[in-house]
């Protein structure tokens, strides 16, 4: 690209972009007339919130859980406020029972008024697994669902036109390993005419570049970046598919195995429950801590830094659900052995006392 940016833009560019939204396509079972490449998911909520907003009234109401990503209900809260619609936040409890929890506690926020139900796949804060699929089966046409699915591919299996949902956004950096600024947007058909990206460029009117399609064609270009991430999704799906004999089916397979493994050797050293059960755990797990004593507003618990500083360990420990309260995520993925759990167990006894 950098040494004839011309030649690539026109003759290079859409070639390669197209194979890799195929790649993308096959690898989540899309509709490739439906999915976009999209910067992250924020960038998809956005897109989708920003649409959403022309057929939203003051009577209109938009769900999300109190485990959403904080930055996509905010994303949520702007479009509804321009139109005065009210966002109704659903508390999905943690430690969890089961997914039946979150089955009835959302389809019990639902109303007449109910315009957009937006849920995570897996959530950031406690990385449990929530059960999308019962949820868009209970709400979908009449209801659309939006599913911010950041962390979903390449953790847990995911077949988007078995899904159903009106909407699926999702990173590719996270457990797909392709490089930052990749993601997708995948609209199902009945939304693709009023679809528009968060950023006007010029495949609004059609003007550029040359897409299948003109949904495509708005988020095809959003303006002059690096589309080296994006372009290189085919490849990180086959690269990771070769860590396993089993292919993906062995990389999200040991990985949670690992998940669950790790987060019992903590448990057991913190002498703590599980909070969510096993079905609900994809590679990610989360661990209540006991309380430090002093309420934290930072976004990371100064013993994130203690266990960098002192012990070598990258972990995230977050104040959740409020100041008073304290998380550990754990996660798994193919670089990662038992012996990392081990010793992060012995760090954590040895800081917590």
């Amino acid at each position: 690209m950098e040494s004839n940016p011309v030649s690539f833009m026109l003759e290079t560019y859409q070639p390669a972009l197209e194979a890799a939204r195929t790649a993308i396509a096959s690898f989540v079972g899309g509709d490739i007339n439906g999915l976009v490449f999209v910067p992250n998911a924020t960038y998809g909520v956005n897109s989708v919130t920003r649409s959403f907003e022309s057929r939203l009234s003051g009577d209109s109401e938009i769900i999300v859980t109190n485990q959403g990503y904080n930055a996509c209900n905010n994303a949520v809260a702007v479009s509804a406020a321009k139109k005065g619609a009210r966002v109704v936040t659903v508390e999905l409890p943690f430690p969890i029972e089961g997914g039946g929890v979150v089955v009835d506690k959302i389809l019990d926020a639902v109303t007449g008024r109910t315009a957009l139900v937006v849920i995570d796949h897996v959530t950031s804060p406690t990385g449990i697994v929530l059960p999308v699929a019962q949820l868009v089966e209970h709400l979908e046409p009449e209801i659309s669902v939006l599913v911010d699915g950041a962390h979903a591919p390449g953790m847990v299996d995911v077949d988007l036109e078995e899904l159903g949902a009106s909407f699926y956004t999702a990173n590719c950096h996270k457990w797909m390993c392709a490089p930052k600024g990749s993601g997708f947007l995948h609209v199902a058909e009945r939304h693709r005419e009023w679809m528009a990206a968060a950023v006007i460029s010029h495949g609004h009117n059609d003007g550029w570049p040359g897409s299948s399609n003109s949904y495509h064609a708005r988020f095809d270009w959003v303006g002059t970046d690096d589309p080296s991430a994006r372009l290189s999704v085919g490849a990180a799906i086959e690269v990771m598919a070769n860590h396993r004999p089993e292919g993906w089916d062995g990389v999200r397979k040991t990985n949670h195995e690992m998940a669950l493994s790790g987060r019992s050797v903590i448990a057991a050293e913190l002498g703590t429950c599980m909070p969510a059960p096993e079905e609900m755990i994809g590679s990610i797990a989360s661990l209540v801590l006991p309380p430090s004593g002093v309420a934290s507003h930072d976004i990371l618990d100064p013993l994130t830094d203690d266990l960098r500083s002192k012990w070598g360990i990258e972990v995230p420990v977050f104040s959740w659900p409020d100041a008073s309260k304290r998380l550990i995520r754990i996660s798994a993925q193919q670089y990662n052995s038992a012996g990392d759990y081990e010793r992060l167990a012995e760090a954590l006894a040895a800081e917590l006392g």
